[in-house]
């Protein structure tokens, strides 16, 4: 993607913070004819030793996207955490236009399948302890029958993280607009609401005391 340095994060807790926080993923590959094709899917994030990182994921047995997988294991999976319009108003001179603010990580991966029972069984485990811990004992319960056709129906697949890119565009580079901008993100919607805490995350953020000492 593009990423002005600005807006470039290396720290690795960054981009792990976005995508746990905002698990819900789109995966990209190239379909029989070269054009991209999307699934957007739940991740799971799997930390692994000397720094590997690797996303689990499934996807229906009748969607063709892991076929693609197959044949061709490079991709690319986006995560998009909060984002917000921001108005020039926050600037204290007219010659300004409006923008976007925005969170994003993108992974470039490769991909692996995995299709036994025992293995498929552990990774939804893990996408259940992520998003609903209690219903793990509902699932372990099912009839043996209903839990192999459910198995059967889905393609799941690790995803090891080659590269990484994560952009935290929050207009760092226009130090004048920042009290005004989180004055107003720190009062908006939810999503206005969590760039004003990145933005006290990464330092950039002014409270309302200091902007009026200012």
């Amino acid at each position: 993607m593009y990423l002005p340095p600005q807006f470039e994060s290396e720290d690795p807790a960054h981009a792990l913070a976005l995508m746990r926080a905002h698990p819900f993923a789109s995966l990209i590959s190239n379909d029989e004819e070269g054009f991209p094709f999307v699934t957007h899917l739940p991740l799971h994030v799997d930390e692994r030793g000397h720094g590997d990182l690797v996303l689990l994921g499934h996807c229906a047995r009748a969607n063709p996207h892991w076929r693609y997988l197959q044949a061709r294991p490079e991709a690319l999976v986006t995560f998009q955490g909060p984002h917000a319009y921001m108005s020039p108003s926050v600037y204290p001179d007219l010659a300004r236009v409006p923008t976007w603010n925005y969170l994003a990580v993108h992974c470039r991966v490769r991909a692996r399948l995995i299709d036994g029972a025992q293995d498929k069984d552990a990774l939804l485990k893990a996408l259940i302890a992520d998003h609903e811990p209690a219903y793990a004992a509902q699932w372990r319960a099912q009839d043996e029958d209903f839990a192999r056709k459910m198995l059967a129906g889905i393609v799941a697949f690790e995803l090891r993280v080659q590269d990484l890119q994560c952009k935290l565009k929050l207009n760092q580079h226009r130090k004048e607009s920042h009290a005004a901008m989180y004055a107003c993100y720190s009062s908006g919607t939810p999503d206005e609401c969590a760039l004003a805490r990145w933005m006290q995350r990464l330092g950039i953020a002014v409270d309302a005391k200091s902007a009026k000492d200012a």
